[in-house]
């Protein structure tokens, strides 16, 4: 089995352009008795479409994947609910007024629900363990506002700041600033 982490919140052979795979990561996860021979022709398949390969154990997969893209997904789509829950309230202020972080929280939400809920549901253990050490995380943020504890506020940002720009360092995206309206791999111009 191989898993590439590359794409968008689209779906199907249209959603795919020429530069999917370059310079992300496919994560190769071989059962215990795997041909050699044919891993390396599976490691030299993704190479080729430009792809770097990690290979992992399927449960060390799940977790990173839980933690990476799935929590995520399960997060942008509860905000995103929750938002729409309140359109009511806020007459029609939820979509007027979205900055950027809820704008990506809808483009990561418009993902395909169909796969999200077999994700969800095939991969649970390693999501509930992610999505209890998150509540517990967003419960020591939840005190630290109503405490008042600006310090622990500013650590957590500071570190996960850090984070951010690590993945722009790694190559996995770029700190250019679009708003939801740049040329995305060619998609929005037709350019390739």
């Amino acid at each position: 089995p191989a898993h590439p982490v590359a794409g968008t919140e689209n779906s199907g052979p249209d959603a795919g352009f020429a530069h999917l795979f370059r310079n992300r990561w496919c994560i190769v996860t071989p059962p215990a008795k795997v041909d050699m021979v044919k891993l390396s022709q599976l490691v030299a398949f993704w190479e080729a479409l430009g792809a770097n390969v990690e290979i992992m154990t399927p449960g060390h997969h799940d977790l990173v994947l839980a933690v990476t893209s799935h929590l995520p997904h399960l997060i942008a789509y509860t905000i995103v609910g929750t938002a729409s829950d309140l359109e009511d309230v806020t007459q029609g202020e939820v979509i007027k007024y979205s900055a950027g972080g809820f704008r990506d929280f809808t483009r990561i939400a418009a993902s395909d629900p169909t796969m999200w809920r077999d994700v969800f549901l095939s991969n649970k253990e390693a999501v509930l363990t992610m999505l209890q050490r998150f509540t517990e995380d967003l419960t020591a943020l939840q005190r630290a506002i109503r405490v008042g504890d600006g310090d622990k506020l500013f650590d957590q940002f500071a570190r996960t700041r850090a984070i951010r720009r690590s993945i722009i360092e790694e190559g996995q995206d770029d700190a250019r600033a679009d708003f939801g309206r740049g040329d995305h791999e060619g998609a929005a111009t037709g350019k390739a």
